[in-house]
């Protein structure tokens, strides 16, 4: 498998004499495997670059899959500078997370309307295909491709990719689940160490893998005044990486603000750190044309990932909350999902309507008067109807102890305070997947 950069950056473009080496296009990897299979992941600025290498080439019509992680500008804003669309003899199927709220044709032709674009997408004489992707395991263009929810505003996906008798991973765009990472009974830098599931999920789906792209847009410093824009300090994907065994870690999708220096800094850095966790992990800072020839390794063979798919739309889902304010405003957010929405304003509530209504999944709070979440949820489990019905906690409480009292009581996932509305039916919509995988 081979694997080749054409755009590293996040957010915005950040052309310059300052980002000449690690470059300034958004982000766009090209994959090739053995079998002729052609995946381009992502489709920012660095996409111009590939299309215009593709259209030079000239031997034969292109054939391959644009894999979306998700639909935010920076991630699809090459796509109308893609040479090969213009090509009719060109076959390009584009896959992306369901449940942005519009079709995927929507959403790309959003951008290429007159106002924004001369040629609008149904002008492209190229043959485009679209597919939606829900988490799962799917086969695309001859290969193996997992798929799995990042932490992201909007649904964001990850993909595995097994082909060759090698596995890549690549996950942008991607926060931490929680503020802390290890638990505080167990020493750091094991997989079983990790204290939310979400982040030790999120470990194991890249367990192994010869190379993983994780976006690592912040210093530590920045992420503590960025967190819910869903991008990842260095620190957090380098211990992850080296906790699931990686054998190498490309961070990318490096910040517009952070010039060659800086980006040579946190190189420097994250490889100090793995080091330090003796796993062997290799660390590198993605740069522009950086190529990667993907071989088997003599060690074990990289984990796979078990299957699990999933359409989540239109279940029915119970809030209980204490805050009327809180419970109107994720209603309105989860409405657009198509969801069916109860509420419940204190724990004893939420129980009685579980009991008539039998939700798929609880929206709960955790501190609440009288009867807390803690008390609901210990009252789920106890129950064989309800022992494994999905329950996201929200709660303004991130420290370990409290993190650790809910998932050690059965929750599926923790949402930290505060927190915006996309957020929270991105993490919805994770749940109800994995539930139903």
């Amino acid at each position: 498998m081979n694997v080749r950069f054409w755009g590293t950056r996040g957010s915005i473009a950040a052309p310059g004499a300052g980002t000449a080496h690690f470059g300034g296009n958004t982000s766009c990897v090209e994959v090739t495997t053995r079998g002729g299979a052609r995946l381009v992941l992502d489709c920012g600025t660095g996409v111009r670059a590939l299309g215009t290498a593709v259209t030079a080439a000239g031997s034969r019509p292109l054939t391959a899959a644009l894999l979306l992680s998700h639909t935010h500008w920076d991630h699809i804003q090459g796509f109308p500078f893609f040479a090969p669309l213009f090509a009719p003899t060109t076959r390009l199927v584009i896959y992306a997370p369901r449940g942005s709220g519009r079709s995927l044709p929507q959403v790309m032709a959003g951008q290429m309307e007159y106002t924004y674009f001369p040629v609008e997408l149904a002008q492209l004489p190229a043959q485009l295909t679209y597919i939606d992707l829900d988490e799962g395991s799917h086969t695309i263009a001859d290969t193996r491709v997992v798929a799995q929810y990042l932490n992201h505003p909007s649904p964001a996906l990850a993909y595995r990719i097994e082909a060759d008798g090698v596995t890549l991973v690549y996950a942008c765009d991607h926060e931490p689940f929680s503020g802390t990472l290890w638990r505080g009974d167990s020493p750091p830098g094991r997989l079983e160490s990790i204290l939310h599931a979400g982040d030790r999920r999120h470990a194991e789906f890249m367990a192994g893998a010869d190379l993983v792209i994780h976006d690592a847009q912040y210093t530590p410093d920045e992420y503590a005044t960025r967190k819910n824009w869903g991008h990842s300090p260095w620190e957090y994907v380098v211990e992850i990486a080296s906790a699931a065994r990686v054998r190498r870690v490309a961070l990318t999708h490096h910040d517009p603000a952070h010039d060659d220096a800086a980006v040579a800094e946190i190189e420097r850095l994250g490889r100090a750190l793995a080091a330090s966790r003796g796993g062997g992990t290799e660390v590198l800072c993605a740069y522009e044309g950086c190529e990667i020839a993907l071989v088997p390794s003599a060690g074990p063979a990289a984990a796979r990932v078990t299957d699990a798919t999933a359409r989540p739309g239109g279940s029915r889902i119970l809030i209980v909350d204490d805050d009327p304010e809180l419970r109107l405003l994720a209603r309105r957010a989860l409405d657009k999902d198509g969801h069916s929405i109860r509420e419940a304003a204190d724990g004893a509530e939420g129980l009685e309507r579980i009991a008539d209504w039998h939700p798929d999944l609880i929206v709960l709070d955790l501190v609440m008067p009288e009867m807390d979440g803690l008390e609901v949820l210990r009252r789920l489990r106890s129950e064989p109807a309800t022992k494994r019905l999905p329950v996201l906690i929200l709660t303004a409480h991130g420290d370990e102890t409290s993190t650790r009292a809910g998932f050690d009581l059965g929750a599926t996932d923790y949402l930290t305070k505060p927190f915006s509305m996309p957020q929270l039916a991105a993490r919805v919509r994770a749940c109800l997947a994995r539930a139903a995988g």
